[in-house]
């Protein structure tokens, strides 16, 4: 099993294997349809008091992505996560963010990668 990060506005293919919304809210302009999803998974997303405050200070990205480690440290749903990669040979995380480098799923992919998921950062 290995997890993937992409944008939910890329066109989906077969290669994407099981495919997670790891966004609270639904992507602007992108049907249901088109989306492909397998599963929209909404508790892993950061909080929404820490989405909000997100988006207020982009520039403060270490501080976001440190306390959204600690969320899902304690998040049951992150946990469900790493046991979903276990019964797929591709998981792959889709976001809504524009920035494909600095964003909450680039950070969830990080937290998985650090309990013992497979994860391919495309680097």
């Amino acid at each position: 099993m290995v997890f993937v990060i992409k944008r939910v506005y890329d066109q989906a293919e077969a290669s994407d294997g099981y495919r997670v919304l790891v966004d609270r809210l639904w992507p602007r302009g992108v049907s249901k349809a088109r989306a492909e999803l397998d599963l929209w998974d909404k508790d892993v997303a950061p909080s929404p008091d820490l989405r909000t405050e997100w988006h207020q200070n982009r520039e403060r990205f270490d501080e976001f992505a440190a306390r959204y480690l600690g969320e899902l440290d304690e998040n049951a749903a992150a946990r469900e996560l790493v046991d979903l990669g276990e019964k797929h040979d591709r998981v792959t995380l889709l976001f809504g963010a524009r920035d494909e480098q600095v964003n909450h799923a680039a950070v969830l992919l990080e937290w998985l990668g650090e309990h013992g998921a497979s994860v391919d950062r495309g680097d």
